[in-house]
């Protein structure tokens, strides 16, 4: 048993001893991880309690599976993709999701000075230098969403959908505290905001047990710790190369493939209300791995820079076609960092693909203007290229 636990820990822990069916357990096992002191001495309870959620996730949904009938039932928050990328809008009510909205796209949602004005996520569509990037207003997230409060799943579900979020924080009331709210509920789900996939390659074999390389890596745990997760997770045969140092969570979380990892930015809002300079201050004294931008839409400051922030972390460059002729195609073509012109002959259509020869490219990635390059060749944002085949 840790040292120092909560009374809400102990009380959580009851909940679960004494649940009878595995969605009641889910729910007191999130409880337990979110109210669990977070230090070194807990580490190891932290990480078997991570490991009851995940399998008993799996049990939960089996039991929803198996309950659907004809075309389902209970609320749904799903927003079919649209333009390049899908990016929530997420913060705590009356946060100002509503008007950052409005005010990037153009749309005329209802604002109001109450909570949840917002009940269902709300889509629109924000231009940048020839794509479309789809903003979706979310509810407003509160605290123990996690546990069902709130909007609950169909919220949750709906943030784990989007390829980026951008998180609105209310500067001039208690910053720290919302930002705190927000990204624990989101973890509680299996959300990680900027944070990296463990360097870690789990290539499966059909013999041979478990061989483990970089063990000089693994940080507070032993080659036999590592085995006994591996083998309670039934990976039997595998060889595991770790390529930074990690601990034991590290390796459950690699395991662990319902866990989405993504990029966010936050964006503080109300700038023009009192206390909103320290809010800021604060904010940015406390979190380190976020970008920052205050902003205040009365007031128009900042709001013109977000479109090439929210472009920014969304892990793709724009690239446009030339036809032979000359003629270059006023919309891009979304893809991702690092995709080559075989990739963006495949993506304007088939035939191009299976009959590519050589291309044509004009821009950053570039030597000169019209350079011929190869399938291999690596693209850049804004990239002009001509496929020949």
């Amino acid at each position: 048993m840790p040292t120092n636990v909560t009374p809400e820990y102990l009380k959580a822990e009851e909940a679960y001893k004494s649940a009878k069916n595995p969605k009641d357990k889910l729910v007191a096992l999130e409880l337990m991880l979110s109210t669990i002191p977070k230090h070194k001495g807990t580490e190891k309870l932290q990480l078997q309690i991570k490991r009851n959620l995940s399998k008993l996730k799996k049990e939960v949904e089996k039991e929803k599976e198996l309950k659907k009938t004809g075309g389902g039932s209970g609320a749904t928050f799903f927003v079919r993709k649209e333009g390049a990328a899908q990016v929530a809008l997420v913060g705590l009510p009356n946060s100002g999701k509503s008007t950052m909205l409005n005010k990037l796209t153009g749309k005329d949602v209802e604002i109001g000075h109450y909570a949840f004005t917002t009940v269902k996520p709300i889509p629109a569509m924000l231009p940048y230098k020839g794509i479309q990037i789809q903003l979706v207003d979310m509810p407003g997230l509160i605290e123990g969403v996690s546990l069902g409060k709130g909007m609950g799943g169909p919220l949750i579900s709906a943030i784990r959908a989007v390829d980026a979020i951008i998180i609105l924080i209310d500067l001039s009331v208690d910053p720290i505290k919302d930002l705190g709210i927000i990204l624990s509920e989101l973890e509680a789900k299996g959300l990680r905001i900027n944070k990296k996939v463990p360097n870690i390659d789990i290539e499966k074999i059909p013999t041979g047990g478990i061989e483990i390389i970089g063990e000089n890596y693994l940080v507070d745990c032993s080659p036999q710790d590592v085995r006994k997760i591996l083998m309670e997770e039934r990976v039997h045969n595998a060889i595991i190369t770790i390529k930074e140092n990690v601990t034991l969570t590290d390796i459950f979380e690699v395991l662990d493939s319902s866990l989405e990892y993504k990029k966010a930015i936050i964006i503080g809002t109300k700038g023009d209300l009192p206390g909103s300079k320290e809010g800021l201050e604060k904010l940015q004294n406390a979190v380190k791995n976020f970008k920052i931008i205050p902003v205040s839409a009365i007031n128009n400051v900042n709001v013109d820079i977000l479109p090439a922030e929210i472009f920014s972390i969304l892990g793709i460059i724009r690239v446009y076609t030339r036809s032979p002729k000359g003629e270059i195609d006023n919309e891009a073509m979304p893809m991702k960092i690092d995709s080559t012109t075989l990739d963006a002959a495949k993506k304007v259509h088939k035939t191009l693909y299976k009959n590519f020869k050589f291309a044509r490219v004009w821009g950053d990635s570039a030597k000169f203007e019209g350079q011929r390059v190869g399938p291999e060749h690596v693209l850049r944002d804004g990239d002009i290229i001509e496929i020949h085949v």
